[in-house]
C-alpha cells in the first residue's frame, strides 16, 4: 500500500523507457530514444497524463536478460516507475512480463511472433497475421514468389514467426523450402548463403535483427545471391539500409504499420516535426523509433481514458480508447492496436511504399 500510495502523490508519471542501446538490436536505439522524447513533449504540452507531466527512464533492453528483469523488478517494487513502454526483442519482454503482470501497465511496441497476452500488456507492434502473411500472399500473387528459405536469429521471434509461417504456408500459397538459424551478434553466415544458393528458394525471408541483418544483407549481395532472389525482411529500418549500403539493397522488401514516405497528413506532419525538433543530422526516422512514439501515445490515451493508472482499471476501459497518431486513427482490440500496414520495397537506402496490404 504505501508504495502505491507514493505513486499517487508523486508530482510526475514516471515510465521506464525500455530500448536497446547495445547488442544487434543496438542500432534501433537512438531513433527509439528520439521518438519517445518527442512523445513525451507532445503529451506534456497537452497536459500530461492525469494532469502530471511524464517523465522517462530509459533502460537498456540489451543488457543480460537477468539483469535487465532485476532492475525492473526493483523499479516497480520501490515505486519508482508507473509503467513500462518500449521496443525491445521478444527474449526481453518474456522476462519483463512476469515482473510487470499485474503490477504495473506495460506497453510493448515490437512487431511480434503473437500470442502475448500477459496482465496489464499492450502491443502496438504488428503480428504476423497482420504483417507477415499478407505480405507474402501479396508477393505471391504479384511476384510470382512461392519458394522461400527462412534465415533468422537464433532465438524465440524468429524461430516462432517461421514456426507459424510452416504452420500457414498453405493458406499464403507458398513453401518453406529451407531453414537456418545463426546466434544474435553472430557473422559466420556461410552455411546460411549456401543454402539459400543450393535450394530452390526464389526468395529469403529474414528474420534477423538490426545489425546482424546489414552484415547479412551485405554478404548477401556480395555473394551474388541478389541477382536472381528476393528478400522479405521482417526488422529492418533506414537505419539498417544505411549500414549495410545501397549496393546491399537490391530487391529488398519489408512491412509495416509506418513509413515515413507514406502519404498521408498523419506521416508527413510527423516527418517534419522529427526534422525540425532534430535536425538534419538526426537519428534516422524508422518504423521501429515511431513505435516508441505510438507506445507512449499509447500508454496515456488508456491511463487517461481510465482516470488510472492502475492495471485493473485500464483494463476495464481500454476498448474505449481512440487516438490519432503517425500511423493514424489508432484503435485498441483486446491488448492489440488495429492500424493499417504498408508493403515497400528499397530504393537504395530509402523504402519505397508499393501496397497496403489486406489481411485474408
Amino acid at each position: 500500500m504505501r508504495l502505491s500510495h507514493s505513486r499517487s502523490e508523486r508530482e510526475t508519471v514516471d515510465i521506464a523507457l525500455v530500448v536497446p542501446r547495445s547488442g544487434p538490436a543496438g542500432l534501433f536505439g537512438p531513433s527509439c530514444e528520439a521518438c519517445a522524447a518527442l512523445a513525451v513533449e507532445d503529451v506534456n504540452r497537452a497536459g500530461g497524463i492525469l494532469g502530471r507531466p511524464v517523465r522517462l527512464h530509459t533502460v537498456d533492453s540489451g543488457a543480460p536478460l537477468p539483469h535487465l528483469a532485476r532492475r525492473i523488478d526493483h523499479m516497480i517494487g520501490t515505486g519508482a516507475i508507473d509503467g513500462v513502454v518500449g521496443w525491445h526483442l521478444s527474449n526481453a519482454r518474456r522476462v519483463l512480463t512476469p515482473r510487470t503482470a499485474g503490477r504495473v501497465p506495460y506497453v510493448y511496441t515490437t512487431f511480434y511472433e503473437g500470442g502475448e497476452n500477459s496482465d496489464g500488456v499492450y502491443m502496438v507492434g504488428e503480428t504476423p497475421e497482420h504483417q507477415l502473411f499478407p505480405a507474402l500472399r501479396w508477393l505471391r500473387s504479384e511476384r510470382g514468389i512461392r519458394r522461400w528459405a527462412v534465415v533468422g536469429n537464433d532465438y524465440v521471434w524468429p524461430r516462432e514467426t517461421a514456426r507459424v509461417t510452416r504452420e500457414s504456408a498453405a493458406a499464403c500459397g507458398i513453401d518453406i523450402v529451407g531453414e537456418t538459424y545463426v546466434p544474435l551478434g553472430g557473422r559466420r553466415f556461410g552455411p546460411a548463403l549456401d543454402l539459400i544458393r543450393d535450394s530452390s528458394a526464389q526468395a529469403v525471408l529474414l528474420f534477423l535483427v538490426g545489425a546482424d541483418c546489414a552484415a547479412f544483407n551485405r554478404a548477401f549481395a556480395a555473394a551474388g545471391l541478389d541477382e536472381h532472389r528476393l528478400r522479405l525482411s521482417m526488422m529492418i529500418g533506414e537505419d539498417v539500409l544505411y549500414a549495410g549500403g545501397p549496393d546491399s539493397t537490391r530487391g529488398l522488401f519489408t512491412a509495416s504499420g509506418y513509413f515515413e514516405s507514406v502519404v498521408s497528413a498523419a506521416a508527413m506532419d510527423f516527418g517534419g516535426r522529427y526534422t525540425a525538433r532534430y535536425g538534419p543530422f538526426a537519428p534516422a526516422l524508422n518504423n521501429i523509433g515511431e513505435s516508441c512514439y505510438e507506445g507512449l501515445l499509447l500508454f496515456a490515451s488508456l491511463a487517461e481514458a481510465a482516470r488510472s493508472l492502475d492495471v485493473r482499471d485500464i483494463e476495464r476501459r481500454a476498448a474505449r480508447v481512440r487516438y490519432d497518431g503517425p500511423r493514424g486513427e489508432v484503435k485498441i482490440r483486446g491488448a492489440h492496436t488495429t492500424q493499417p500496414v504498408y508493403l515497400a520495397d528499397t530504393d537504395g537506402v530509402d523504402f519505397r511504399v508499393v501496397s497496403e496490404l489486406r489481411r485474408a
